[in-house]
């Protein structure tokens, strides 16, 4: 990959996370405190575990597959 191409793709990455947090951000007003909580609980392990530079992407979401599997079904049935 050209490095202008890699810094076009991160450009985007990083506009897509901006994105993210501002729809998270308006999205929270109208939640239950049961999403917000299941929310919290995937994000902040999801964050957690990305701050460990000695992890893999690959590792990160392995786990966080497991870790957030039943909230993603709580969520789906609530």
């Amino acid at each position: 990959m050209s490095d202008e191409l890699e810094q076009d793709l991160e450009n985007q990455v990083r506009m897509t996370h901006d994105r993210f947090v501002h729809a998270m951000n308006a999205r929270l007003p109208t939640m239950t405190l049961e999403q917000k909580e299941r929310y919290f609980a995937v994000l902040s392990g999801l964050v957690g575990r990305l701050e460990d530079a000695g992890k893999s992407l690959k590792t990160v979401l392995q786990e966080m597959m497991a870790e957030a599997a039943p909230y993603l079904f709580r969520e789906i049935n609530g």
